[in-house]
C-alpha cells in the first residue's frame, strides 16, 4: 500500500510539474478530488496541495475517486501532447526550430497559483505562450520571478484598497533551477556603473514551451539587489530601470548561456526593449560587426508589440539613470552617451527629453504592431513623430488583434455543448469560421441549461466569498447576511471585472443612481451588477473608483444586488467570465488598446455590451452583442463621459433588459439565445489566441526570420 501511495504521489508530481495541467479539465479534476476544500482554500495549487497530503489521505482519495487509472491516462495523454508533430507549428512554421522565437514579457499570467502577473498584459502573455504550445510553435519565453508576486487585494470597512504581498517560493512551484555545464546553478552577470548585478534562472514548463524566469535573489547580490525582483511593478524609477535591464539584457544573456540562439526576438511591450542592445553587442563580439551593421541585423529580426495608447503606460527614465545602468553595455557597443540616449528619444539631440522605452523598442525593431485595428490606427498617429515626412497611414506600425486561450477560459458546461455539436477535433481547428458554424443549430434548451448552470455556479461562488470577506472586515452582520442571498439566477446579471484604471470608467454605470435604482429594483425585469478588479497600489484615482463602487454596494437599495468582489485574480476572472449574462465594458474611447475579458465571455455564451473601442470596434456586427453609442469622441473628456453614461443607460433600458426578459412559451429568451449563438459563431473563431499566434507567426515571425512572403502565403 505504501508503495502504491508513493507511486501515485510521484505520478501526481509529474503531472503537476508541467503547467499544461492549468488548461486540462481532467488534470484539474484529479487534483480537486484529492481534497476539494484544500484545493479551493489553497488557490488551486497542485504542488502545494501534494505537499500537505498525508499518505493516508492520498490513499483514501485514490480509493474514493479511482485515481490510479485516471492519472495513468492523463500522463499518457500528456506524453502524446508533448511529442505530437502533426500540429500547425511543426508543419507550417517548423523552420523556426533552428532559431526559435524568444518572447520577452515583464509578466506572465499562467494561473492564479503563480502570481507573477498583474492584469491584462500578463494574461495575454500567458495565453500567447499556451497557444504557442498547443500549436507546436518553436518559442521560448523570458520573464522575471517575482518573489513577492503581485499584491493580494483587501478592502477596509470604507472600501479603500490595501495590498499585501504573497511569497512565491520557487521550491514549491512547478519550477526547476537552471544549471550550467558544470552542474552549478547558472548565474548571469550584468555590469552597471553601480557594480555587478547577478541573477539565477528558473525554468517552468508550459506545455511544450520553456519559460525562463530570472531571479535576483541570489547570495552574490547585496540586500538591495536581492530584492530587485521582489515585486512586479514595485519600487521607484531606479528599481524599474534595473528590473528592465535584467529582463532585457539579462534575458538575452541567459538564453545564450543555455545555448539558445533565437531567430526572432519578440518584445511584448517596452519593458524588454534593452534586449536588442544586448543581442547587438553579442553579434558585434561574435562576428566583428560595427554597431550600425549589427543593430540593423538585430532590428530586422525583432518584433515589437505595443499595448497602450495611455502615456503613463510607456516607461521613461532620466538620462543619468540610463547611463548609470547601461553605461558598461554602451561602452561595449562602442557608442557615445549621446547616441544611446538618442535611441530612446523622439528628438535625439534634445537634452530635456527623457529616455522612452517604447521609442527605443520602435527604433530597434523593424516590425511593430498594435493589438487591435483601432489601436493600430491610434499608435500610428501617436508615433508618427518618429517618421517625419511620412503620412500617418504609412507609419510602419500594423496590428494583430489579441485573442484568448480557449482551453483556459472555456467552462466545462459550455465545452460539453461544443463537443456535442461542433466537428470532431474542433479545438485544433478553433481558428476556422467553419468550425463554429454548427453552433447555430444548438437548441435553446441545451444552450439555456448550460448557461443557467454556469450562472448558478457563479452565484454560489459569490454567496460563499462575499459574506466571508465582509465578516473578516468586521462589517455588520446584516451585510454578510445580505451577501448570503446576493444575486439570483432569474435576474439579469451584468459583470464588470478588469484593472481599475480611471480611463476604464468602472463607475460610469453609477453616474445616475436613481436611474440605476429603477433598473436594479424593477418589479418585473430587475438586473444585478457584479464588479471585481484591482487598482495599481499607487493609483489613488483607481482606488477611489473602487471605493465608490464598494460604498454604492452598501446602500440599502443596492445591497446584495450590486456586488464588489474582493481579491480579483485569474480565478475570479474565470468565474465571472463564465457566469454572467452580459459583460460590461465602457472605457473612454480610444484608450482601450484591445481588451480581452469580453472575448472570454463569448466562449461561455455571455453577451458583450461595450463601447466600440479596442477589439469590440471590429467585432460588433449589430446582432452579436450590444454597442454603447456609436464611437464618437468629444474633445472634452467630461462631455464624453456624460454622453457615454447616458448612452449606456439607454442601451441597458431599451435593448439589453427587454431582450433578456422577452420569454417564449417555455420561459426561455429565444431572441436572446439567437444573439448568443450569433456571438459565438462570429467571434469565437476570430478572437482566440490560436488565431492570434498564427497571425504573429505568418505575418511577423517568419518574415523576421528571413522568409519571403511567398514562403508563408499558404499559411
Amino acid at each position: 500500500m505504501q508503495s502504491d501511495d508513493n507511486d501515485l504521489r510521484d505520478k501526481l508530481k509529474r503531472l503537476g510539474s508541467n503547467l499544461a495541467w492549468a488548461w486540462d479539465f481532467g488534470a484539474q479534476s484529479v487534483f480537486r478530488d484529492l481534497d476539494p476544500e484544500r484545493w479551493e482554500s489553497g488557490g488551486h495549487d497542485p504542488m502545494a496541495q501534494l505537499g500537505t497530503l498525508t499518505d493516508a489521505e492520498l490513499d483514501a482519495a485514490a480509493r474514493a475517486h479511482d485515481l490510479h487509472p485516471r492519472v495513468d491516462r492523463l500522463l499518457l495523454e500528456h506524453a502524446h501532447y508533448l511529442e505530437r508533430r502533426t500540429d500547425w507549428g511543426p508543419t507550417r512554421a517548423g523552420v523556426l526550430a533552428g532559431g526559435p522565437v524568444a518572447y520577452f514579457s515583464a509578466e506572465f499570467g499562467l494561473h492564479e497559483s503563480l502570481p507573477i502577473y498583474s492584469g491584462g498584459l500578463g494574461v495575454l502573455s500567458g495565453d500567447h505562450v499556451k497557444s504557442a504550445s498547443d500549436l507546436g510553435l518553436p518559442l521560448v519565453a523570458v520573464g522575471l520571478l517575482y518573489a513577492g508576486g503581485y499584491f493580494t487585494q483587501h478592502f477596509d470597512a470604507t472600501g479603500w484598497q490595501h495590498e499585501t504581498y504573497p511569497t512565491v517560493d520557487p521550491e514549491v512551484q512547478p519550477l526547476s533551477l537552471v544549471h550550467d555545464s558544470t552542474g552549478q546553478p547558472l548565474r548571469i552577470q550584468l555590469s552597471t556603473r553601480e557594480g555587478i548585478l547577478h541573477a539565477g534562472v528558473w525554468e517552468a514548463n508550459v506545455g511544450r514551451i520553456r519559460l525562463f524566469l530570472l531571479d535576483s535573489d541570489v547570495e552574490e547580490n547585496d540586500e538591495q539587489d536581492r530584492g530587485l525582483t521582489a515585486r512586479l511593478y514595485g519600487g521607484d524609477r531606479h528599481m524599474r530601470a534595473r528590473q528592465e535591464l535584467l529582463l532585457g539584457v539579462g534575458g538575452v544573456r541567459a538564453l545564450h548561456a543555455m545555448g539558445i540562439r533565437p531567430g526572432v526576438y519578440h518584445l511584448n511591450e517596452g519593458h524588454s526593449a534593452f534586449a536588442p542592445l544586448e543581442a547587438t553587442r553579442e553579434l558585434m563580439a561574435r562576428e566583428g560587426r560595427s554597431f550600425a551593421d549589427a543593430s540593423f541585423q538585430v532590428a530586422s529580426r525583432t518584433v515589437f508589440t505595443t499595448h497602450t495608447p495611455v502615456p503613463a503606460g510607456h516607461d521613461r527614465f532620466e538620462p543619468d539613470l540610463v547611463e548609470q545602468q547601461l553605461g558598461p553595455l554602451r561602452d561595449a557597443l562602442g557608442i557615445s552617451e549621446r547616441e544611446l540616449l538618442g535611441l530612446g528619444r523622439v528628438r535625439p539631440d534634445d537634452g530635456h527629453e527623457t529616455f522612452c522605452m517604447t521609442v527605443l523598442a520602435l527604433k530597434l525593431s523593424h516590425r511593430a504592431n498594435g493589438v487591435s485595428a483601432l489601436h493600430g490606427q491610434v499608435s500610428r498617429k501617436m508615433w508618427t513623430c518618429l517618421w517625419p515626412g511620412r503620412p500617418e497611414q504609412d507609419v510602419p506600425i500594423g496590428h494583430i488583434t489579441n485573442g484568448v486561450h480557449l482551453p483556459t477560459w472555456l467552462a466545462p458546461a459550455m465545452s460539453r455543448v461544443y463537443d456535442e455539436v461542433l466537428p470532431l477535433g474542433w479545438r485544433r481547428a478553433q481558428a476556422e469560421p467553419s468550425t463554429w458554424a454548427p453552433i447555430e443549430r444548438v437548441e435553446d434548451l441545451t444552450l439555456w441549461t448550460a448557461r443557467t448552470s454556469l450562472k448558478e455556479e457563479l452565484i454560489r461562488f459569490v454567496r460563499h466569498r462575499a459574506p466571508e470577506r465582509a465578516r473578516l472586515r468586521g462589517e455588520d452582520e446584516s451585510v454578510a447576511k445580505a451577501m448570503e442571498s446576493a444575486l439570483a439566477a432569474d435576474r439579469l446579471l451584468i459583470g464588470f471585472a478588469r484593472r481599475f484604471a480611471t480611463y476604464k470608467r468602472a463607475g460610469l454605470v453609477l453616474d445616475d443612481l436613481d436611474r440605476l435604482d429603477r433598473l436594479v429594483n424593477h418589479p418585473e425585469r430587475p438586473l444585478t451588477l457584479i464588479f471585481a478588479g484591482k487598482a495599481h497600489p499607487k493609483d489613488d484615482g483607481g482606488k477611489a473608483v473602487l471605493q465608490r463602487v464598494f460604498q454604492v454596494s452598501r446602500e440599502p437599495r443596492f445591497l446584495g444586488k450590486v456586488v464588489l468582489l474582493e481579491g480579483y485574480d485569474i480565478a475570479v476572472g474565470r468565474q465571472l467570465a463564465s457566469g454572467v449574462d452580459v459583460w460590461l465594458n465602457n472605457p473612454r474611447r480610444p484608450l482601450e488598446a484591445s481588451g480581452t475579458s469580453g472575448q472570454k465571455v463569448v466562449l461561455n455564451g455571455g453577451l458583450n455590451c461595450s463601447i466600440p473601442d479596442g477589439w469590440w470596434a471590429e467585432a460588433y456586427d449589430g446582432m452579436n452583442g450590444f454597442s454603447i453609442g456609436t464611437g464618437g469622441v468629444h474633445m472634452d473628456p467630461n462631455v464624453q463621459d456624460a454622453r457615454d453614461a447616458v448612452d449606456l443607460m439607454h442601451t441597458l433600458e431599451d435593448e439589453v433588459v427587454p431582450l433578456y426578459y422577452d420569454r417564449d412559451e417555455h420561459g426561455r429568451p429565444h431572441r436572446w439565445l439567437t444573439r448568443v449563438r450569433r456571438s459565438i459563431a462570429t467571434l469565437a473563431w476570430r478572437f482566440n489566441s490560436d488565431r492570434m499566434v498564427k497571425d504573429y507567426a505568418a505575418g511577423l515571425y517568419l518574415p523576421a526570420a528571413g522568409l519571403e512572403l511567398a514562403d508563408f502565403r499558404h499559411l
